[in-house]
């Protein structure tokens, strides 16, 4: 599903060097310390940065230097990106038309998304009216009727207290079970890695030192794993 191929990205005195290679339906966790690069990845991922040498691949298709806007992915952000001068639904709605001007189709849709959050009782709400889990699942609802195979995650539960992490996890993680998502999270804590992903990939200073199955790598862990436990 995604391939980065001897991709790398200089940025003042900091480079990030990459091969990696997601196959379509698993849940990468990138892990690792401020400063260590994963948001740089995110960004050569979601089109913000083009690489200075290597090639980023989707689904086959190289899209190293596409448009953002044409690329198969969506982002959830760690604020949840929602405007608070619009209702529930409207933030949702922003998924299908920018412009707001939906028809019968539409308005079930978006109906139909925040129902597999748990958030349709609350379409006409501004967002300040809800708790930052509910946020968060508003958010998710906005991925999900993007409709894209590719969900990339920015520690979207970092400002969340442990119990509503779990919660908003394991419904994400439920959620792009059901509808075959291929997903990375970038985190900082392996516990939220553990309740979402498949696969880790560990990132020092700008370099992947550690892949592999994370249910493998919880067994008998490495030595780099260590700090994380």
């Amino acid at each position: 599903m995604l391939r980065l191929e001897n991709v790398s990205v200089t940025l003042g005195a900091f480079t990030l060097a990459a091969d990696l290679d997601l196959a379509r339906g698993r849940r990468l966790a990138v892990l690792g310390a401020s400063g260590s690069g994963k948001s740089t990845l995110l960004n050569l991922i979601a089109g913000f940065l083009i690489p200075d040498q290597g090639q980023v691949l989707i689904d086959g298709v190289e899209q190293t230097h596409a448009p953002v806007s044409a690329l198969p992915l969506s982002i959830l952000f760690q604020d949840g990106n929602l405007f608070p001068h619009l209702s529930v639904f409207d933030n949702v709605a922003l998924a299908l038309r920018t412009d707001l001007s939906l028809g019968e189709d539409d308005r079930a849709q978006v109906m139909a998304s925040l129902a597999q959050v748990g958030m349709d009782s609350f379409a006409d709400r501004k967002p300040a009216d809800l708790s930052g889990g509910q946020q968060s699942r508003v958010a998710l609802a906005r991925i999900l009727l993007r409709d894209r195979p590719l969900m990339l995650m920015d520690e979207p539960v970092a400002a969340l207290d442990p119990g509503l992490r779990r919660e908003v996890l394991a419904l994400t993680k439920d959620l792009a079970e059901r509808a075959g998502l291929t997903l990375i999270m970038v985190t900082h804590d392996l516990r939220d890695a553990e309740a979402l992903a498949t696969d880790l990939c560990l990132l020092e200073a700008g370099r992947i030192t550690l892949t592999g199955a994370l249910p493998d790598l919880l067994v008998n862990p490495p030595d780099a794993l260590a700090p994380w436990l």
